[in-house]
């Protein structure tokens, strides 16, 4: 008892010491701080949320693609990036390799040269990723004043009599229009660097990661997460490496919420953060138990909300645990065990633990496919 006691002492003093290596301390009102973490977790609930519903409805249109694919047409191909049961296995380590990278760079090269090309780099994908936010707002104002010409660019890959379409892109004036504006706001953080714009385009990622990213089975899930629950724990307790990469680029990979924002109004600049990679990890797996839901074919999405209740749980724990002991938290310690245990507890409670683990994605695509053919026939 005493070694397992003086092990964990020692996790926390080698984690205190990281933290106050690579950051200055969190300090603010009681109150300051309740409405910083109130805000984060706030903020991470609704990508997950809205995420979920667009991952179900674009893989249910991707499934429909491929019923109409079968019978010899050739339709706009729906873009969904769907992670194997291998990819989720290789997943801890690419993302070890890249995050030891990232630290490295930062080590040997001038932190304002690796910010300039990180800057860049997230311009354009920030801008692609706000269009589909902003177009839905201003097309009721814009498409009954604009041109309704649409246009088409499509990409596709030919080798020999196979051809694959790699990406198609429709727009009209509207979608030119939230162009401009999303590049204009991703200028306006890329100058101003304004906590609330990185806080839009964090939650653009988040969103877009969630609804484009897809597990193909519960398995796939369990698998991923667990492996990411282990490599959370050792960047962020074993070494320095994981708070030092956080902290120093400039980029939105976090969002972030100003502690003394009632003393100092908007101009604060001292936040406190939740990295993407703890909304949008657990929110596919969230997504993949909605979609689980939905082929039931009932009106309960149980294991949805449960999931969803489970994960703002997990990061109320992380936050208690991370003020408590004034050090940074792994929050994939906290939200895995939260997610997987209230599937595995819903599944117990309505007795359906085979039918869980046995569900795919890929073989209800498959049964859509089978029925639509023989419908045909």
């Amino acid at each position: 008892m005493e070694q397992i006691n003086e092990t964990i002492s020692a996790i926390v003093d080698n984690a205190t010491q990281h933290s106050n290596k690579t950051g200055k301390t969190l300090k603010g009102t009681t109150t300051g701080l309740t409405i910083a973490y109130g805000a984060l977790i706030f903020m991470s609930v609704i990508p997950i949320f809205f995420g979920s519903f667009r991952s179900f409805t674009r893989s249910k249109k991707s499934k429909d693609r491929r019923i109409i694919n079968s019978s010899g047409s050739h339709p706009r191909e729906i873009l969904v990036e769907t992670m194997s049961t291998k990819d989720a296995m290789m997943f801890p380590l690419i993302a070890s390799v890249a995050l030891f990278g990232l630290y490295i760079v930062i080590k040997i090269l001038s932190k304002e040269y690796v910010n300039l090309l990180m800057a860049c780099y997230f311009f354009f994908i920030g801008t692609g990723c706000l269009i589909p936010m902003i177009e839905p707002i201003i097309r009721p104002i814009f498409g009954a004043i604009l041109p309704k010409t649409a246009y088409q660019f499509l990409f596709i890959q030919k080798e020999d009599d196979k051809k694959e379409t790699l990406n198609d892109i429709e727009f009209d004036y509207v979608t030119l229009v939230a162009l401009v504006l999303s590049a204009v706001f991703n200028a306006w953080y890329a100058i101003k660097k304004h906590w609330i714009a990185n806080n839009v385009l964090g939650l653009a990622f988040a969103l877009t990661g969630v609804e484009l990213l897809q597990l193909n089975s519960v398995k796939t899930g369990c698998i991923l997460l667990g492996g990411l629950f282990f490599y959370d724990i050792f960047w962020v307790f074993g070494t320095d490496v994981m708070v030092t990469v956080a902290t120093s680029f400039e980029v939105p990979i976090k969002l972030i919420f100003p502690v003394d924002l009632i003393e100092k109004g908007i101009s604060s600049t001292n936040y406190a953060m939740l990295g993407l990679g703890d909304i949008v990890i657990p929110g596919i797996y969230i997504a993949l138990l909605l979609r689980f839901d939905m082929s039931s074919k009932t009106d309960s999405k149980r294991y949805f909300y449960n999931g969803l209740m489970a994960y703002v749980v997990g990061l109320i724990v992380t936050v208690a645990v991370l003020l408590l002991f004034k050090a940074a938290q792994p929050a994939l310690l906290y939200l895995v065990p939260a997610c997987i245990g209230s599937t595995f507890v819903t599944a117990l409670a309505k007795g359906q633990i085979k039918e869980l683990f046995a569900y795919s994605d890929e073989d209800i695509q498959k049964n859509s496919e089978d029925s639509s053919e023989k419908k045909d026939n």
